[in-house]
């Protein structure tokens, strides 16, 4: 069985050995080839500005990420050292009254400040998304601009 398959590949191969390959196909074949590496050349070069649109993109969103936090994080330590010092003076008052004035005035402080902070950060918060939208617009643009040109 093994022997006539090998006389049977060496006839095949044998016949194959003479035969050409017809011009027209060659042409066909080589445009073929030609055309299918522009295409992926095309492609490729859309696939990596993509990729870097959404680096920037997802960098932006990072960084008013970072933004934001350490806001929150500042506000929160302003918060604490307020309220330690309101504590303080009121362990200090010498008078029930004046440590009812000296909360009071703490917390009409705080409402003040907390309205500040929340207007600061939805500010921000603002910024932020406008700044990852227009990244994310400009790399929208430019990417379908990038595969009109390259269809």
């Amino acid at each position: 069985m093994n022997e006539q398959f090998t006389r049977q590949a060496q006839e095949m191969f044998n016949a194959a050995k003479d035969a050409r390959i017809p011009e027209n196909m060659q042409v066909f074949a080589e445009e073929s080839v030609a055309k299918t590496r522009e295409a992926y050349t095309k492609i490729s070069t859309v696939a990596k500005d993509n990729a870097q649109a959404l680096e920037e993109v997802m960098l932006t969103s990072q960084a008013g990420a970072k933004a934001i936090g350490e806001k929150v994080l500042h506000n929160t330590a302003v918060n604490t050292e307020s309220l330690f010092d309101a504590a303080q003076a009121m362990a200090r008052a010498r008078s029930l009254p004046e440590a009812f004035r000296l909360q009071a005035n703490f917390f009409q402080q705080q409402m003040a400040a907390a309205s500040a902070q929340t207007k600061e950060l939805f500010d921000l918060s603002s910024k932020v998304a406008k700044q990852t939208m227009e990244t994310v617009s400009t790399a929208a643009t430019k990417s379908f601009e990038q595969v009109k040109k390259a269809g």
